[in-house]
């Protein structure tokens, strides 16, 4: 007896295993994708876990002098180790000062290299210049604070600080502001050092946003008779400005939190007999780098960290009022027609 049974076509048997594989292949695509889906919800999660961490440690390192002095902390200039007296007052103020002064001089500097970079510099000279600048955010804080400390402060104190004494030392509110001895350490020595460290980040950030503005809004500006000034102000400017206050946030945060170049020349005295900015101060950063290592546990330890959460608090509130004026740029950018 011979076998009827008909055999399956080789067109058919070739579909029903390219389906196979398809479906097979479409279980390992989702598989992959939920698993992908899950890994970067996972980092994002341990993010926040380890922000909440951050914060949960430095309150309860510093709940003994939380509970010891509380929010009057804030506003105390004692600093006494000896009879545990403490107040973060001074570091704030210094704190606030440096990045101020550091603002107030790098902003126009990193706009002035941003807007040469991008409009008015010789095609051989942007990238050896835009390389140079982008180099002074590789050199080590510690290199800074030296440099400042044997090189601009005599030189500081000899062609700057003596010079405006004589000049302005005996107005009324000006005089405060330069009072003190000229040995070129203090506030704006600091301050200055801290312009120099975050102008490179603010200038790189600047010439990138710059960069993206479609040429065609510039060619047209200068077709229509404008300035390189006008093209900037009017057209640039607007266009990037969310960009251009994220690098400044970006160099504020960098002067907030550093170190080592503002303990070399801030002077390291809790002191805040005058306004003088040519007074040596002390900064949040350089009080917690000198004495953290030495400090005993207890109030002492616990004041440190208590300073420590208030940079955080400083530093978070800065990247909150940050995000509130980025948004209220989005929404007032939509609003117009």
């Amino acid at each position: 007896m011979t076998d009827v049974s008909p055999s399956m076509p080789a067109s058919r048997s070739g579909s029903l295993s390219n389906a196979a594989s398809s479906g097979s292949g479409l279980i390992s695509d989702a598989l992959a994708d939920r698993l992908f889906s899950w890994l970067a919800r996972g980092a994002a999660l341990l993010t926040l876990a380890l922000l909440l961490g951050i914060i949960i440690s430095l309150v309860i390192g510093a709940w003994p002098a939380i509970s010891q002095f509380g929010a009057g902390f804030l506003t105390r200039n004692a600093w006494d180790p000896v009879q545990e007296d403490f107040g973060g007052m001074v570091m704030i103020y210094g704190t606030l000062m440096t990045s101020a002064i550091a603002l107030i001089i790098a902003i126009p500097v990193s706009f002035g290299i941003a807007l040469f970079l991008t409009e008015l510099s010789p095609v051989w000279l942007k990238r050896p210049l835009g390389t140079a600048v982008e180099l002074l955010a590789a050199v080590p804080s510690i290199v800074y604070g030296m440099w400042g400390l044997m090189v601009f402060g005599p030189v500081l104190a000899k062609y700057v600080q003596q010079p405006i004494q004589s000049l302005v030392g005996d107005a009324p509110f000006l005089g405060a502001l330069v009072s003190g001895p000229p040995v070129g350490i203090g506030i704006l020595p600091a301050g200055i050092i801290l312009s120099i460290m975050i102008i490179p980040f603010i200038a790189s950030v600047m010439r990138d946003v710059f960069e993206v503005t479609p040429p065609l809004l510039k060619e047209s500006a200068y077709g229509l008779g404008a300035t390189t000034w006008e093209v900037v102000w009017r057209v640039v400017l607007p266009y990037t400005r969310t960009g251009v206050l994220g690098g400044i946030m970006l160099g504020l945060g960098r002067a907030l939190g550093e170190t080592m170049a503002v303990t070399f020349v801030i002077g390291n005295i809790n002191q805040l007999s005058s306004v003088s900015l040519f007074e040596a101060a002390n900064s949040i950063t350089s009080a917690l780098a000198n004495e953290f290592a030495e400090a005993a546990p207890g109030l002492h330890q616990a004041s440190l960290i208590y300073l420590g959460l208030v940079l955080f608090l400083i530093t978070f509130t800065v990247l909150v009022f940050s995000r509130l004026l980025l948004m209220r740029l989005q929404k007032d950018e939509g609003r117009r027609t």
